[in-house]
């Protein structure tokens, strides 16, 4: 009996062969990759969110400006944000719903206010020298400029 258990003991206190931590290793090498791909994919959609999200920042302030403009007049406008990296342009145009019938498009011509499309568009430059671009728009409801001139 003392030889079986010394035979176990001896068997036990070889310890690894070289195959199986070689196999340990590239294991460990292929899940380090896998890990460090993901943190690295997760930093690159965390700095696109961030620049998103300074993008809508922007275009809402410029989409607000432009609606509390008084009087409302048609035109456009453009600029560049305080950094310089994003570009914005905004844009003041009747409103014209879609599908609209000449009967309609007339009754809002002889009506005491006009609705007023305000777009703004913001671009920056993205990764792998592409462009991305967030465009907010919004309607607003304004009096109708009467001409102060003889009648």
């Amino acid at each position: 009996m003392r030889g079986g258990v010394g035979l176990f003991t001896s068997r036990r206190a070889r310890g690894f062969s070289l195959l199986e931590v070689l196999a340990a290793f590239v294991i460990l090498a292929l899940v380090g990759t896998v890990l460090f791909r993901l943190f690295g994919a997760s930093l690159n959609n965390a700095g696109a969110a961030d620049d998103y999200s300074r993008a809508v920042l922007l275009a809402q302030s410029r989409l607000a400006a432009a609606a509390a403009a008084v009087p409302l007049s048609e035109g456009s406008d453009q600029g560049l944000s305080e950094d310089g990296r994003y570009a914005w342009a905004t844009s003041i145009t009747p409103y014209v719903p879609p599908d609209s019938t000449p009967d309609q498009l007339r009754f809002g011509a002889a009506a005491a206010v006009v609705l007023w499309r305000i777009a703004v568009t913001v671009t920056w430059p993205g990764t792998l020298g592409g462009e991305r671009s967030v465009a907010l728009s919004t309607v607003r409801l304004a009096n109708k400029q009467v001409g102060l001139g003889p009648r």
